[in-house]
């Protein structure tokens, strides 16, 4: 009786997730220029994702800004490019592999097995430092989180449309670009270059505080926790559910 009262649980639990988003990577035309704008020739044949949402999915407030993302491919690099809306662009953190969520910022996740195991993460803040982390598994079945993981030929760059750190006027957002190498990944896992139709875990997250200004300085509001928007709805807070993340298909044509 326990257990198929245990095994409805989890058919219902499955059937009131979000279903995954999906979107095909079509293969980019070089050159690629990583600049940090977004306005390379080959990103106009890229679609936008659906805007994001928050983490929990439906029946949870709609973002206050709006953030999309568009990925390409080509022979050595995964290209992800973001746009994040954003009227007082902000960020602190400098140093390398600092805990980037502390700042606004915008997270890949990557699962190229599809299996939610060895996986790798990249945060990066509006000042262009970024966070580098693989995991052999999730926190919850007992991973670690490797900080010593650096992702090799890694190329980043952002563009502000507006001033950074400037209170006294209004920004209208961030832009990142970023080509992560195929071949950064196999030191931590067996990841090789897709071929056209193959499928990787991916989802992407944007963390955001509220914020008053103080003395012409930004001030996180006290005892609030950050907003949580992600393009691939988890159903609960915590983006280290990989079974939950959406599908990327790689498509056109490829060695």
């Amino acid at each position: 009786m326990l257990r198929n009262a245990v095994l409805l649980l989890l058919i219902m639990d499955a059937f009131a997730q979000p279903a995954p988003k999906h979107y095909t990577c079509v293969r980019a035309s070089p050159p690629m220029r990583i600049d940090g704008r977004l306005n390379d020739a080959a990103w106009r044949k890229a679609p936008w994702t659906d805007d994001f949402v928050d983490i929990q999915g439906a029946g949870h407030p709609r973002p206050r800004y709006r953030t999309r993302v568009k990925m390409l491919w080509d022979d050595e690099y995964f290209y992800v490019g973001a746009e994040l809306a954003e009227p007082q662009v902000w960020a602190t953190l400098t140093e390398h592999d600092s805990v980037i969520f502390h700042d606004n910022d915008f997270e890949v996740f990557l699962n190229p097995s599809g299996d939610g195991r060895n996986y790798f993460e990249f945060e990066i803040n509006a000042l262009n430092t970024g966070w580098d982390l693989f995991l052999p598994k999730p926190y919850r079945e007992g991973g670690s989180a490797d900080n010593s993981w650096e992702i090799p030929g890694l190329r980043t760059a952002v563009h502000v449309n507006g001033t950074l750190n400037d209170a006294r006027d209004r920004d209208r957002g961030w832009s990142v670009e970023m080509a992560f190498p195929w071949a950064a990944f196999a030191a931590r896992a067996p990841v090789k270059r897709p071929s056209s139709g193959d499928q990787w875990r991916v989802n992407f997250s944007r963390v955001e505080w509220r914020t008053s200004i103080e003395g012409g300085k930004y001030v996180k509001a006290p005892h609030l926790a950050e907003d949580n928007w992600v393009w691939s709805p988890q159903g609960l807070i915590n983006m280290h559910v990989p079974e939950r993340w959406g599908w990327v298909e790689f498509a056109g044509s490829g060695n």
